[in-house]
């Protein structure tokens, strides 16, 4: 029979780590080798008893759980770290994966989905809830997407980023063509160009990307 997984347990109420511990004895797969109520704590118990994973709040009387994570990949960077909290996950799941988290629980979940949690960051992957996981391949999406954007943008000359630049501002072909002396023939042969590089579909997807572009632009 395997050894059992040896987990510490990282919260600042001794009576969520009871809670947990009697959770997780329901199963013999995990044992609990150590709890902290802190940070400090946390890295010093991570230090002598050398547990296989670690169940981390966010909120802690001494520091933050995301920073804690941190400091255990840069110390330890075989520790898989699990994040058991009351926050939204929504809002702070991204913030604790990107942290080096390998999976993050609600509080209000743990009795149905820690196991099954555990079982996920032991074998080396990553658990999220179906709403986090759909929320993360959207950001990958949107990320690849204006990527791609970026790269339609950077094929551009200078004359047609003017341009591009132009219609984002609200110009029209009339007006970019008296601002830069070019005939509005001219103008409407970069506008056709330029919706080419970036593939846009007709005129009014080349104005919403050139409205985007121009937002973005500024934000940076």
């Amino acid at each position: 029979m395997a050894k059992p997984i040896r987990l510490l347990l990282v919260d600042d109420h001794a009576i969520v780590r009871h809670g947990l511990s009697l959770l997780l004895s329901k199963s013999r797969e995990f044992v609990v080798a150590a709890e902290a109520g802190g940070v400090q704590e946390a890295l010093a118990r991570v230090k002598k008893r050398a547990p296989d994973a670690a169940i981390i709040d966010l909120s802690m009387k001494d520091g933050s759980g995301l920073d804690l994570i941190r400091e255990i990949k840069k110390l330890h960077p075989d520790l898989p770290c699990l994040v058991l909290s009351m926050h939204d996950e929504l809002e702070y799941a991204d913030r604790a994966l990107r942290a080096g988290a390998r999976g993050y629980v609600m509080k209000e979940n743990a009795d149905e989905v820690i196991v099954e949690a555990l079982r996920a960051v032991m074998r080396g992957e990553v658990y999220a809830s179906p709403d986090v996981a759909a929320r993360m391949l959207q950001q990958v999406a949107n990320e690849s997407t204006a990527d791609e954007s970026e790269k339609g943008i950077a094929s551009l000359t200078d004359r047609e980023k003017e341009i591009f630049r132009s219609l984002g501002e609200g110009l029209t072909t009339k007006k970019i063509a008296e601002h830069f002396g070019l005939s509005a023939r001219t103008v409407e042969v970069h506008r056709s160009s330029i919706k080419r590089k970036l593939m846009c579909e007709d005129g009014a997807q080349l104005l919403r990307e050139a409205v985007r572009w121009v937002e973005a632009t500024k934000e940076s």
